[in-house]
């Protein structure tokens, strides 16, 4: 009897869960008109600006990091508010929140002046959210489309139980690009923790501002997703939902909300930036080389696994085979498996410096990420790789404020780039996990300047010199390795004998 009961009532789970979720069903995909970006840009304002720049270096494209959480932020402002044609936008996640209005308040009133304002955005983020998306596409200069959204009909959670391999597959590219002719690319999405809006949130991540040949890649890219099958209106999934009667009022709310942050530190601080000054004297440096747009298909969300051909992972592949010298790794979630760790330990053969930069146990906000990549830990440091972990201890409230799969985004390292023989640069929205390389969809650029190469590299040296642990593989008289993390604690040298602030840390 007992034997019975226990296979009943999981089965009796599973029968409920799946017939809830068999009732999840989505509308038609109707009124999705094919729509592509705009050419006929040059005569815009950003178009006139960029064009000398643009045209006294034929073939390359022209890059600016943006480093600082501040900067990024006005970086996309100030565009916003130039912008005369048109702003196309891609974001995994478009917070509510402080910087997610403002940016809204600069897209509405970009629209209100004739600039067309194409929105595309993953589900992840908006549970509850779907009426506000609608409304926000009934201005008719702004369109919004939701890729690969859940159903409306039914508890998402149950749509996550009985919908692994279909559901959990998200779209992660991040890109916001304004008249075809500038565009910002990297690991921000839209929210307060990744500009440095909140100040109890510090962590480390990188856009990139580009001109040149490559804002027309990204602008494809960007087509492809938005005229894909997965990409549905936000109007057709909420359709009916929509108070067209609350517009008004809904706009009235948000420019009051943004009014009120007038004089506040962190609108003085936008106010104040170096690089709001020097874009209103259009004074921006900018490094020049030779760059390449590279990027998963939006049909791996829905193909098989084994559709290779649809994966960036196989269009960076050959920069890697390249390698002589030296490679720099940013990941917060590194989760290598055994053909990464053979794959780096072959490079390491060849002669190639490896040093890779990820989250510790303590700085990590998905516990179970940080497992799968600590198993291979002593792998890879036996196979002569150096690896250093963040030394930042994460709240209990930041370890909570989980935001979906890929975790609250309140890792002290969210930066995710490659420094290949200090030539090369990756930078863009791919972890090097599992998740990322076959489940998400990524979009990233190779750049081949050594001016770019050399600013991440010595960002790597800083971090890691002040900001970092050091592990090292320790083998004792009886063959006994033991990892050693080599960092500070209030400003002076400790050596932990376990993952640094945990109960099982010790000290030497």
């Amino acid at each position: 009897m007992r034997y019975t009961q226990t296979i009943f009532v999981p089965s009796l789970l599973f029968a409920v869960a799946f017939g809830m979720t068999g009732c999840a069903r989505l509308p038609e995909n109707v009124d999705r008109p094919v729509t592509h970006a705009l050419t006929d840009t040059s005569s815009t304002r950003i178009g006139i600006a960029v064009s000398d720049l643009v045209g006294a270096h034929p073939g390359n494209s022209g890059f600016h990091l943006l480093q600082n959480g501040l900067n990024a932020f006005v970086a996309r402002i100030v565009l916003a508010n130039s912008a005369e044609r048109s702003i196309d936008l891609q974001y995994y996640l478009y917070h509510n929140d402080l910087t997610g209005k403002v940016l809204m308040q600069e897209l509405l009133k970009a629209a209100d002046r004739g600039v067309r304002v194409r929105v595309l955005v993953d589900d992840m983020g908006l549970e509850g959210r779907e009426i506000g998306a609608a409304t926000l596409d009934l201005h008719p200069n702004i369109e919004v489309r939701i890729v690969n959204p859940f159903g409306r009909n039914v508890s998402r959670i149950w749509q996550f139980v009985t919908g692994l391999g279909t559901l959990t597959r998200r779209m992660h590219n991040k890109s916001f690009t304004v008249d075809n002719q500038i565009t910002i690319l990297g690991w921000r999405n839209i929210g307060n923790e990744y500009f440095q809006a909140d100040p109890d949130l510090l962590f480390h991540d990188l856009d990139v501002m580009a001109i040149g040949s490559v804002v027309n890649e990204t602008s494809m890219v960007f087509d492809l997703y938005w005229n894909s099958a997965l990409a549905y209106p936000a109007s057709v999934l909420a359709k009916n939902k929509i108070r067209q009667a609350d517009t008004a009022g809904d706009r009235k709310v948000l420019e009051q909300f943004v009014t009120s942050q007038s004089g506040s530190p962190y609108h003085m601080a936008l106010k104040n930036s170096q690089l709001s000054k020097k874009l209103a004297g259009k004074n921006v440096k900018f490094d020049w080389g030779t760059a390449k747009i590279v990027f998963d298909h939006p049909d791996k969300l829905s193909e098989s696994r084994k559709r290779t051909d649809l994966h960036l992972s196989t269009q960076i592949a050959p920069f890697f085979d390249d390698l002589r010298l030296k490679l720099i790794i940013f990941s917060p979630y590194f989760v290598p498996g055994k053909d990464g760790v053979a794959k780096l330990a072959d490079l390491v053969k060849k002669g190639v410096r490896i040093r890779i930069l990820t989250n510790s146990l303590a700085s990590n906000d998905v516990s179970v990420v940080h497992a799968g990549y600590a198993k291979y830990r002593r792998a890879l440091l036996r196979d002569g790789v150096e690896i250093y972990e963040m030394n930042k201890r994460l709240t209990e409230t930041e370890r909570r404020e989980k935001r979906g799969l890929e975790g609250s985004s309140k890792a002290s390292l969210h930066a995710k780039s490659f420094v290949l023989d200090r030539e090369r640069v990756f930078i863009g929205s791919l972890n090097l996990d599992p998740r990322s390389v076959v489940e998400n969809t990524e979009i990233g650029v190779v750049i081949e300047s050594t001016d770019v190469a050399k600013e991440l590299a010595d960002k790597f040296e800083a971090m890691i010199e002040k900001l970092t642990f050091r592990l090292e593989l320790k083998k004792d008289k009886e063959g006994f390795e033991q990892i050693l993390w080599h960092g500070f604690e209030n400003g002076k040298p400790r050596v932990f004998t376990a993952d640094p602030y945990t109960s099982f840390s010790g000290a030497l």
